[in-house]
């Protein structure tokens, strides 16, 4: 027998004993046991026995406490060491582990390497090191030079209306509350809708400062097609304004910090006023900003005024409507978002015949195709000029911020379609009673006359002339007899 002693195993061993206890016991066949533990059924007879004559010692490993087959020499080992202390004190493990084999030809692993840093003191893991301190940036200097902007969807009014977006402008250098707009979302459309009401109250500010959304950059790496910028972007290349994107929400902090004091303080505002609609809310936010800005404003260290005038010659209507380029095909025409679009067959169209023009989409669902600053008349193929509603397909891969507006949209699309389904005839109620046939639902297509007497159907000149008089019966037998004329078909 075994002596009794204190053993430590892994989770696998433990349930390798326990199958082996059943084995031994003659609870469980053995090969029942290398099914359950993936073996063949002799290395399941050979741990048996072995667990007979050692115990639980006989199931561990017996390469542990020894050393590795695959270890490094540790002649090598030292000499990596001494060249990493020499040369590469201040590399990374990934860095030094390419050195290596490029100018030392010593072929290692990244791990290796890392531990071997850390042995020599070169390296320190990243749970032992002292946790970074985020020291606050400072602020701008003055007013309009740097403007955080960002959405923040939010049960703006309660039980009352459903959720919403509200789009928050706040200066860096005063926290100041510049804008707020509601919204249903947020998207490229709202955010042109609150920046023209900006630029129409302040000015042009000097920067932007958003967060890394798709609205404001372009995100796919391996993007080819398009012009490289977003529509917001774009518009404000236009504009001579910069956008300038933060890697994480601390850095914008100011406008984060915001939206919970707004979260409580407008809330209760309008609350307080009976507001739970959109427009009515956008009517009480210059009351509310001037109110918010005496409280918590700060005073910017210059006093100038960063923001600049629109020029006249910026149309923003133009500036703030998405834009997309298409090619006009031999046929006059071109698509966009689903729809042919048809030009006036004219002289000065036809020379646009494999050029590109630019289809502007206006806020207001408008549609303008334009070529050289001039609007092109156009018509809509196969359509009855009214706008279509908005559609997301199956596997639309759609963003956080969007997602409530997302499922807005796909709730209005399927109570418009439940409305176009038609209500088939039946011939039972809801409750299962029959509907008796003069209640029914007659079908629309009339129903073809069943004919009396099919005989008659036939080619009139083929039949030979009546006869006699015609019965009322039905269920009676026709008689006739073709080589007979004067036979009576109708009796």
């Amino acid at each position: 027998m075994y002596q009794q002693a204190t053993v430590t195993m892994s989770m696998r061993e433990l349930d390798r004993l326990k199958v082996m206890q059943a084995v031994v016991a003659g609870e469980l066949r053995a090969g029942l046991a290398a099914e359950r533990l993936g073996l063949c059924a002799r290395q399941v007879r050979r741990l048996a026995k072995r667990y007979r004559i050692e115990g639980p010692v006989g199931l561990t490993s017996r390469r542990r406490h020894k050393p590795s087959n695959r270890r490094i020499q540790e002649d090598l080992e030292n000499q990596v060491a001494r060249i990493l202390r020499d040369q590469y004190a201040d590399f990374g493990p990934t860095l030094a582990m390419e050195k290596l084999a490029e100018r030392h030809q010593i072929v290692l692993a990244k791990e290796t390497v890392r531990r071997i840093q850390v042995a020599a003191g070169l390296w320190i893991p990243r749970k032992l090191r002292p946790p970074k301190v985020q020291q606050p940036r400072p602020r701008r200097a003055c007013v309009g030079e740097l403007i955080q902007i960002d959405g923040c969807e939010h049960a703006w009014f309660e039980e009352r209306a459903s959720m919403c977006t509200a789009l928050v402008f706040v200066d860096d250098a005063t926290s100041r509350l510049m804008w707020l707009k509601f919204a249903r979302t947020e998207s490229t459309f709202t955010y042109f809708e609150a920046l023209r009401e900006y630029l129409g109250r302040y000015g042009k500010p000097l920067a932007l400062y958003s967060d890394k959304a798709s609205i404001f950059r372009v995100n796919r790496p391996g993007a080819v097609n398009g012009c490289g910028h977003t529509q917001f972007s774009r518009a404000l290349y236009e504009l001579n304004i910069d956008g300038i994107c933060a890697n994480t929400p601390a850095a914008k902090g100011r406008v984060e910090r915001a939206h919970l004091t707004l979260q409580d303080r407008l809330v209760k505002e309008l609350r307080l006023a009976g507001i739970s609609s959109i427009e009515a809310a956008n009517a009480l936010m210059p009351t509310f900003i001037e109110t918010h800005n005496r409280k918590f404003a700060k005073v910017p260290r210059d006093p100038h005024d960063a923001h600049r005038p629109v020029r006249p010659e910026e149309d923003l209507d133009l500036i703030f409507a998405c834009r997309e380029p298409r090619k006009v095909s031999q046929n006059l025409t071109l698509h966009y978002e689903r729809r042919l679009y048809v030009l006036r067959d004219t002289a000065a169209n036809r020379r646009l015949i494999g050029k590109y023009v630019d289809v502007f989409q206006y806020p207001d669902g408008r549609i303008e195709i334009r070529v050289a600053g001039q609007a092109l008349h156009y018509s809509l193929y196969g359509t009855s000029g009214r706008p279509d509603p908005e559609v997301l397909k199956q596997g639309t891969v759609v963003e956080n911020k969007r997602l409530s507006h997302a499922l807005q949209v796909l709730r209005e699309n399927q109570a418009r379609r439940e409305a176009r389904t038609v209500t088939l005839p039946t011939t039972h109620r809801t409750d299962g009673t029959p509907i008796p046939r003069s209640k029914m639902v007659a079908s629309q297509k009339p129903q073809r006359p069943r004919l009396r007497h099919p005989v008659r159907a036939m080619d009139p000149e083929l039949l030979p002339p009546l006869a006699g008089r015609q019965t009322t019966d039905p269920k009676r037998p026709i008689q006739w007899n073709p080589e007979s004329p004067n036979t009576d078909i109708s009796t």
